[in-house]
């Protein structure tokens, strides 16, 4: 599996979470890659996919996780209540996103015989015991993390 390092700056913690997503792939059947990116659409880590795949899909997840927060009055929730997954059936393809920890979110590509029960659970439970890791950290005015 190729694993999407940071770009800058290097960070131990990122190169975890990626061998922590090179696992799940492994561990999950039907797993095809997986990325952590920031709310906002930038990659911080994948596996499976190469860095141009894992910042392609960054900015799908944030646009997926964005339009589902858009219009919360039009289905009768209120603002503070929060999207907590995204799921699009492709004919070749399940594509889960979640809301990982503070400002990211975590998405997971299957195949269509994967059990979509499974890998969401699989997704909470990485969440779960990883969460505190997952955040990604305010940028500053020029784009560098906090």
């Amino acid at each position: 599996m190729h694993r999407t390092p940071p770009e800058a700056p290097a960070n131990s913690t990122l190169s975890e979470l990626a061998s922590l997503l090179d696992t799940f792939l492994r561990d999950v059947p039907g797993s095809r890659f997986a990325v952590l990116a920031s709310r906002d659409g930038l990659a911080r880590c994948s596996a499976g996919l190469g860095r141009d795949g894992a910042d392609h899909v960054a900015a799908l997840m944030s646009s997926l996780h964005s339009l589902g927060e858009s219009s919360p009055d039009l289905f009768g929730v209120t603002p503070v209540q929060r999207v907590r997954q995204v799921v699009v059936e492709h004919d070749g393809y399940l594509l889960f996103v979640m809301a990982a920890a503070a400002g990211s979110l975590l998405a997971v590509c299957t195949g269509r015989e994967t059990d979509p029960g499974v890998t969401g659970h699989e997704m909470q439970r990485l969440i779960t015991r990883v969460g505190e890791h997952l955040g990604t950290p305010a940028r500053t005015g020029d784009g560098r993390e906090r």
